[in-house]
């Protein structure tokens, strides 16, 4: 099909509410009050996100992938995922600490998890607020080990073993599968993950739902996927690629860039992949679609030049499918940055 009958896409956002959220995002995106007591995330970019501009509205992101293919989400994506959108982009408000949980890779989300469909899950997160002293739980202090955890867990010492650490703004944080984690209160955060929805809830301080239920908890699960090793790096350093684009951090499944802008930008790309753009602060107008703080915008892959217009000054983030070796990796060898330097920040494996 010819690519002319694709356009900038925007989404409608799906607004989630779970017992940990808040008011702050509500805020934060510019909706219109009243504002929910709740609110904990908002998926700004995900497959079953209809389309609400132009001659595709109404349709849903996982059918237009169908149809349109590599034109779409680009020649990268395709031979992993196939037809599959890769990616949810989402915020987070974090008004209360999230439950201790682990998420699995791709090789255990595709055979024990198998009936789910789902991919596995690496994540990384963009701080946009946290209020002083805020904290997350991130890996383990110490190696340890599935029977010590087991045994920690029945003890009730598990709370020793976490790692914790301390965030501010502008904090960049890579989260790979099998890496025990949890937002704490008091941080508002911009998420780029697989698409996946399997979450392993390690623990959950005991906490009840609306109906006065305990949180149900999957330690069996859990037990199988969390990496046991301390992690060797938290924050990620970014790498800057041109005045005002910065590389936030790489992996195989996502890149996550910031363009901080005063004046107008042309985008010149491959059609390797789509792009995902969310303003983070100010305005921009990005391929003709005015955006606020808040919003995000799909370019699809086949749009490979178009036009980015701060109003008059924008932050924006950037999500797309890398190729690491033959693209991203030798574009900062070219910006004589160290093997050292670009292994911080991008990451080879999953």
């Amino acid at each position: 099909m010819s690519n002319t009958n694709l356009y900038p896409l925007r989404l409608q956002r799906k607004l989630d509410y779970r017992l940990w959220g808040g008011q702050r995002l509500a805020a934060w995106m510019q909706l219109p009050p009243p504002w929910p007591p709740d609110l904990a995330e908002s998926w700004q970019i995900y497959a079953q996100n209809p389309i609400i501009n132009g001659p595709l509205t109404g349709q849903s992101l996982a059918a237009l992938c169908q149809r349109y293919g590599a034109e779409l989400l680009g020649s990268l994506s395709i031979p992993r995922f196939g037809h599959d959108f890769p990616l949810l982009a989402k915020f987070l408000d974090a008004n209360a600490r999230l439950s201790i949980q682990v998420h699995p890779n791709d090789a255990y989300a595709h055979t024990v998890e198998a009936h789910t469909g789902f991919h596995g899950k690496t994540e990384a997160w963009y701080i946009l607020d946290a209020e002083p002293g805020a904290h997350l739980i991130y890996g383990l202090k110490q190696p340890s080990d599935r029977e010590a955890f087991a045994q920690a867990v029945a003890d009730g010492s598990l709370e020793t073993l976490f790692n914790t650490v301390a965030v501010q703004a502008g904090d960049v944080i890579y989260v790979p599968a099998g890496t025990l984690h949890a937002i704490t209160e008091g941080i508002l955060i911009f998420e780029i993950q697989q698409t996946s929805d399997l979450t392993y809830r390690v623990y959950d301080y005991n906490r009840r739902d609306a109906e006065g239920r305990l949180r149900e908890l999957h330690l069996d699960k859990a037990l199988e996927v969390i990496d046991y090793a301390p992690p060797g790096q938290t924050q990620i350093p970014s790498l800057t690629l041109a005045p005002g684009h910065d590389l936030l951090v790489a992996c195989p499944y996502f890149a996550l860039e910031r363009f901080t802008l005063a004046q107008a930008h042309n985008m010149a790309r491959s059609a390797g992949s789509f792009d995902i753009w969310t303003v983070i602060e100010g305005q921009a107008t990005v391929a003709g679609e005015a955006l606020q703080r808040g919003d995000s915008l799909l370019i699809p892959a086949c749009l490979q030049a178009y036009d980015i217009i701060p109003q008059p000054s924008g932050t924006l983030l950037r999500c797309y499918v890398p190729d690491l070796t033959h693209d991203l990796v030798p574009t900062l060898q070219q910006a004589s940055y160290s093997q050292t330097q670009i292994a911080r920040t991008v990451h080879s494996t999953a």
